[in-house]
């Protein structure tokens, strides 16, 4: 095996924790190594779930928290012991509505780079990896350095910290500081460098098209300084990036198109050995069609690890993939070498988190009740919230909105809409603004609408990044029900406002609305900072950290 410097970045392991990491992976059986190399997602009631950790002895588990802080915390008390080595215990801290059903609502990255406040931002990373830690978590795969350039991607979306590779610099480093002074090891995604296409690497391998030149000045860049900070880990994705096959090979054909997830070029030849990454890498999703396309699992499980991955993020059979990785170790495609390369790194992540220690605190039900009532990281959340909402345009003069003007109000709204909930889930804003006392009423497709009968009418589009989307544009249709209502436009007859608390590219399909916010989020806590900005209690101090106009000049006016 291929000799691994434990002591240096971004492991910092003294002598006793490289003599564990050594003695622990000789240790382990030839299939405890391999199931070491799988991190298994777990959705399941506890007792269904640690009963699955225990059968396959992974080496970690992403776990989707149910609201049930006790039985959650329970559940990551048995963790440790459901295998032969304590586990990782892994999540997307995103913000927003992928947080902690218990944790304290924040603003996702893409409301942060409005605020563009990086001791902002650090404080928010702050309390996130506070409040994970006391719950077991100890690795998140974030922050998402993806580039937001291809405005129509669905998947880049509001993960980003925006279009500026500067802005994104500074928030994801402070986030990678944060995170990993409390204990949390981060992980920069999607390894080589997404957002130039605006397809969805669930759906297909998507390209990064950059030159080399070109990804050098902007991934390159991104990802060298995260590796400076001493990031523990890179999510290797499902995107090719030809330029640098073809800088390898200049007669390579469709190999250029090979995803990174799978390909030895990029992860050792461009991560390892160009920029220097000694951390762990860990597959994206093994489920996606952006690996599924490529290859059967026969043969991609095995090309992960033979490709540079020491970890396989998910699956829907482990036992199935496990005697995937056994036959590759058999008929010689995966060597022992590379299996032991793997497990060091997964062992090594482990040490650097202190799992290895036997004085090392489990989390409690007090502690983690505790640090989700803290009412300072509350007072926090809500003055950084109040600083996302961008006024983006407003052409009428409409804002602030007054019930003494705009008592009468129709709402179109498509609702929260959520990658995992079968429905959109309903909005508070309409009350917030009931509450104002403004007199609300909601579309309905019984209702038959008069101009005359308004005083303000106000869309509110709430579609955050969306997995499996595609696209996500203002689907009139939808939005009014009928083809008549999607070609109706109702402000030259009543003032008309347009919110959005995702998505921040609608102007692309109504150019012409007169007032238009973006908010970037749908949390409760945005929701209500949007009204008080509305009701102009609070300043408009978002700054747009893409162009919202979509690169077209109509949308402006």
């Amino acid at each position: 095996m291929t000799p691994i410097d434990l002591s240096a970045a971004p492991f910092h392991l003294d002598e006793t924790a490289q003599a564990w990491v050594h003695q622990t992976r000789d240790s382990l059986s030839a299939r405890d190594r391999l199931a070491q190399l799988f991190n298994l997602l777990s959705r399941e009631g506890p007792e269904t779930a640690i009963e699955s950790l225990r059968t396959f002895k992974p080496g970690g588990v992403t776990r989707i928290f149910s609201a049930n802080l006790a039985d959650e915390v329970a559940l990551m008390r048995q963790v440790d012991g459901a295998g032969p080595v304590p586990m990782l215990v892994s999540a997307d801290l995103e913000g927003s509505r992928m947080s902690l059903p218990f944790g304290t609502e924040v603003p996702n990255p893409l409301g942060l780079a409005a605020v563009d406040d990086v001791e902002a931002t650090a404080a928010i990373s702050t309390i996130m990896a506070e409040e994970a830690r006391a719950v077991g978590l100890n690795w998140s795969f974030t922050p998402v350095i993806d580039i937001n350039k291809a405005w129509q991607s669905a998947i880049v979306g509001t993960r980003s910290y925006g279009s500026d590779v500067a802005r994104i610099e500074r928030h994801a480093l402070a986030q990678i500081r944060a995170f990993q002074a409390k204990g949390i090891a981060a992980t920069v995604k999607h390894w080589p460098g997404e957002g130039y296409d605006d397809r969805d690497q669930h759906l297909v391998t998507t390209v990064n098209p950059l030159t080399l030149a070109e990804w050098e000045a902007s991934f390159g860049r991104l990802y060298r300084a995260a590796i400076e900070a001493g990031v523990m880990s890179v999510m290797s994705a499902h995107i090719a990036f030809p330029a640098f096959v073809r800088e390898l090979d200049p007669a390579v054909e469709g190999e250029a198109f090979r995803p990174a997830s799978v390909s030895r070029v990029l992860n050792q030849q461009l991560l390892r050995e160009r920029l220097g990454f000694n951390g762990l890498i860990v597959s994206d999703a093994t489920g996606m069609a952006g690996l599924g396309d490529w290859g059967h699992r026969d043969q991609t499980v095995p090309d992960l690890v033979i490709a540079g991955c020491d970890v396989i993020l998910f699956s829907d059979d482990p036992n199935a993939d496990l005697m995937r990785l056994v036959k590759a170790v058999a008929d010689g495609r995966l060597s022992q070498e590379r299996v032991d390369e793997a497990v060091t790194r997964v062992l090594a992540l482990k040490a650097a988190l202190g799992l290895h220690k036997p004085e090392r605190v489990l989390p409690s039900l007090s502690t983690a009740e505790m640090m989700m009532a803290r009412s300072d990281s509350r007072i926090t959340a809500k003055s950084v919230t109040e600083r996302v909402p961008t006024l983006v345009k407003d052409v009428q003069k409409l804002l602030p909105l007054s019930p003494a003007k705009h008592k009468r109000v129709l709402v179109f709204s498509t609702g929260a809409v959520q990658p995992f909930a079968p429905m959109p889930l309903p909005l508070s804003l309409p009350d917030r603004l009931r509450q104002e006392g403004f007199e609300v009423t909601e579309f309905s497709p019984e209702l038959e609408v008069n101009p005359k009968d308004f005083d303000l009418v106000l869309y509110l589009l709430a579609e955050e990044t969306l997995l499996t989307r595609g696209r996500i544009f203002l689907n009139w249709r939808q939005l009014t029900r009928s083809v008549f209502g999607a070609m109706r436009r109702y402000w030259h007859d009543v003032p008309t406002l347009m919110v959005s608390l995702g998505f921040p590219y609608y102007l692309h399909d109504a150019p012409r609305v007169p007032t238009y916010v973006n908010a970037y989020g749908s949390n409760e806590n945005m929701q209500a900072a949007v009204v008080e900005a509305l009701m102009g209690r609070i300043a408009w101090t978002g700054v747009s950290p893409v162009d919202p106009f979509c690169g077209s000049e109509q949308a402006k006016f």
